[in-house]
C-alpha cells in the first residue's frame, strides 16, 4: 500500500455537488446535509489501515456533534472489482460491524473523488454553513494510536467552525493508503 498525503487544496474553495448512493438505500446529494453547520466529507474505504485505526475516533466526533449541527459522512471510491473487500456489500457489512453512526456512500465511478481531489484514505474535507472549505487535513497527530494523540485538529477546526471563531491557518495534510483509481 502506498502512503500518500492529501492534496492541500485551496481554503475557500465550495464543495462539489454529487449523487451517490448510501449503504441505507438512500441517495445522497451536497443538498442533503443543507441545514448541517458543518460539513466534514471523509474519502475512505474498509481495508485500508489508516482509516481503521481511526474509525472510532471519527463515530465518537459524530456522536460528540451531531446535535450542535455537525454532519460526517464517508465516501468510498475505490475500485471495488480490483478491492472486493471495498465493493457496496462490503461496505454495508463494515459498516454495521463498526457501528458507523453517519452515512457511508459509494463512488463506484470514482468522479466525486477527482472532483474533490482526493488522493488518499482519509482525505478529510470540513465546510462551514456556506458550504466552503475551511479545513483541509489529518484527524491528529497520531493516526497510530489514539492514547499517543496530543494535537486534535480536526476536532479543533470543527470547534473553531462552531463558534464562530477562524479555523488556524497551518493544516498538516492527512495520510493514507492511495486511493485505488480504476485504470481506463
Amino acid at each position: 500500500m502506498a502512503l500518500l498525503h492529501s492534496t492541500m487544496v485551496s481554503l475557500g474553495t465550495a464543495a462539489s455537488e454529487f449523487k451517490l448512493p448510501g449503504i441505507d438505500g438512500v441517495e445522497y446529494s451536497l443538498d442533503t446535509f443543507a441545514d448541517s453547520k458543518v460539513l466534514v466529507i471523509i474519502f475512505m474505504c474498509n481495508h485500508c489501515p489508516y482509516v481503521k485505526a481511526v474509525i472510532q475516533r471519527l463515530i465518537d466526533l459524530q456522536e460528540d456533534t451531531l446535535s450542535q449541527g455537525v454532519r460526517l459522512f464517508g465516501i468510498n471510491c475505490n475500485d471495488a472489482q480490483k478491492y472486493p473487500d471495498d465493493s457496496f456489500e462490503s461496505m454495508q457489512k463494515v459498516a454495521m460491524e463498526w457501528g458507523m453512526n453517519f452515512s457511508y456512500l459509494f463512488d463506484e465511478s470514482q468522479t466525486v473523488a477527482k472532483k474533490y481531489d482526493a488522493v488518499c484514505t482519509p482525505d478529510i474535507y470540513v465546510y462551514g454553513k456556506e458550504k466552503k472549505l475551511l479545513y483541509r487535513g489529518r484527524m491528529d497527530d497520531n493516526w497510530e494510536n489514539v492514547e499517543q494523540v496530543t494535537q486534535r485538529d480536526l476536532k479543533q477546526a470543527v470547534d473553531c467552525i462552531l463558534a464562530g471563531q477562524e479555523v488556524p491557518a497551518k493544516q498538516v495534510p492527512s495520510m493514507g493508503c492511495s486511493i485505488k483509481w480504476k485504470v481506463s
